[in-house]
């Protein structure tokens, strides 16, 4: 596992969030992962921008943070899904928020990186 060359602090509940959903893609895994169990390549297919080395690894750091679980299946090939916990579902409150801010100000990310490719049509 990565071992964090600045130890968290403990004493700050912001800073705890913040190192469990932080990094880019742990709240977009929640979100896809809220309407229920995918398969691995079912969420690279969801989310292309990340690759595939880096979702596997924030992946694996939720599972060991108790967010996703990771459920094998003892088949031939075997396969394997990953689905939200109960303290996954927690935070769920906050990643709808921040899509509420993010629709809110939409405007404010078009100045700044243009339209969306399908609204220049």
């Amino acid at each position: 596992m990565y071992e964090r060359k600045i130890p968290v602090d403990l004493d700050c509940p912001l800073r705890l969030t913040i190192s469990l959903i932080g990094p880019k893609w742990k709240s977009c895994i929640l979100d896809e992962l809220r309407h229920g169990p995918m398969r691995p390549s079912q969420l690279h297919k969801a989310l292309p921008e990340a690759t595939p080395r880096v979702l596997d690894m924030q992946l694996k750091e939720m599972v060991e943070d108790g967010l996703v679980e990771k459920t094998i299946y003892p088949e031939l090939p075997p396969r394997s899904e990953y689905s939200i916990t109960p303290l996954g579902s927690t935070l769920m409150p906050i990643i709808d928020a921040m899509m509420a801010w993010g629709e809110r100000n939409k405007e404010l990310f078009e100045r700044k990186y243009g339209k969306a490719d399908d609204e220049r049509k």
